[in-house]
């Protein structure tokens, strides 16, 4: 487990605290329809404003590419903050300069200030030392707790913490014990769900888990590369053809790693993708050659169930099937139910993570059930795969400076 220093250690009072959050918020003409975001930055904001520290916010929003576009400022979200928050927040139309000066002088103890999106200088995203050093010029103490943009080497997320005392914030520390429980010193068997449209996008992810897990349970579309990889029929099913030969040393790598690796013996097949489309399920040796796969089957969702039961330990990224349209978001939805029952009742530890993941289970009904869901998309994933995250990384080697 990456080392860092708590929230709890940082000496705050009356001091000017930068905190880096992630406001990339899912915005549509102009409100917020996801906010979950910052909510889960609010116990390290009250934590300051308990402690009487001047809080600063800092985060990027969009892919403004160095450059100020008006529609991708921070300005409105700063209301949201202070709606949630029940204080009001203050906010400046830039990151850095006499108006961060000017404001943080003006920033009584306990008080809120929203800064400008870093993204509108390029220094950023470039990681330069110049740009960091001034984000920091008007802070005291830097707090991380933005582990969504960990996985980026940034100005406001790596460089920063090197000219500040530098802690890990509540969302952070939170999100680093859960993957810790997960896949760090994890309770075995651990069983891993990784689904999706592509082999292609998670060959690392894939590699990583066989050494790590004790089941790997495959769905969504990429299960049909690994069905077509044993001589399986997929019919018109999306399906990588040109990695089956990937697909297949991967399930050598598991076996020689003690790795189960579980496939779809049953599926839900349609002529068509659409809503409401007629569908069947059918053995997964009776795919037929104008059928589409577009969901796990009925007896395949109880094999996943048994081996959910049999673990101590479960990690999701990706749905089992086309989850977005009925009714081929029913294997997903059984799953999803089976492992919040488990977490509930004391048997399982389930960390989730993923656009489409947490998404799907929302459908279900469940992400509030999961012993922790991460809002994380890319450093989720890079930490699955096994990558160093430039932001942990940071914080730990602040942890020993």
């Amino acid at each position: 487990m990456a080392a860092y220093r708590p929230l709890s250690d940082a000496d705050v009072h009356s001091k000017r605290v930068l905190v880096r959050v992630d406001l990339n918020v899912p915005m549509q003409d102009g409100k917020i329809f996801d906010a979950t975001r910052i909510e889960r930055i609010l116990p390290t904001i009250n934590e300051l404003r308990h402690g009487r520290a001047k809080i600063m916010l800092l985060s990027h929003f969009g892919r403004p590419k160095g450059r100020v576009v008006p529609k991708m400022s921070l300005g409105p979200i700063a209301d949201a903050i202070a709606n949630a928050l029940g204080e009001p927040v203050f906010f400046v139309d830039d990151c850095v300069g006499h108006k961060v000066r000017d404001a943080a002088d003006a920033l009584k103890p306990g008080r809120v200030l929203l800064l400008e999106n870093t993204r509108f200088h390029a220094g950023e995203e470039a990681n330069d030392q110049n740009f960091a050093r001034e984000l920091a010029g008007e802070a005291d103490v830097f707090v991380s707790d933005a582990f969504s943009a960990a996985h980026r080497a940034h100005a406001s997320t790596e460089g920063i913490t090197h000219f500040l005392p530098t802690f890990a914030g509540r969302a952070m520390q939170t999100e680093l014990d859960a993957l810790e429980a997960a896949l760090g010193s994890p309770a075995h068997p651990v069983v891993a769900v990784v689904g999706g449209a592509k082999v292609s996008t998670k060959l690392d992810l894939l590699s990583n888990l066989v050494s790590k897990v004790d089941m790997l349970i495959i769905g969504g579309g990429m299960a049909n590369t690994f069905l077509a990889a044993q001589g399986k029929p997929v019919g018109k099913s999306l399906c990588e053809h040109d990695l089956t030969d990937t697909a297949a040393k991967i399930m050598k790598l598991a076996k020689s790693a003690s790795c189960e690796i579980i496939l779809p013996t049953d599926v839900v097949v349609a002529s068509e993708f659409k809503a409401g489309a007629a569908s069947k399920v059918v053995g997964i040796n009776d795919v037929a050659n104008e059928d589409m796969i577009l969901d796990v089957g009925p007896d395949s969702i109880e094999v996943v169930a048994d081996k959910f039961a049999a673990a101590k330990t479960l990690v999701w990224n990706g749905p089992f099937g086309a989850f977005e349209i009925e009714p081929f978001d029913k294997g997903t939805v059984a799953a999803a139910q089976k492992a919040a029952e488990l977490v509930q009742a004391g048997k399982l530890i389930a960390v989730a993570g993923g656009g489409d993941t947490v998404a799907a289970l929302n459908a279900a009904g469940v992400a509030d059930k999961f012993t922790y869901v991460s809002t994380a998309g890319g450093a989720f994933l890079e930490w699955m795969e096994g990558k160093e995250l430039p932001g942990v990384a940071a914080l730990a080697a602040r942890a020993t400076a």
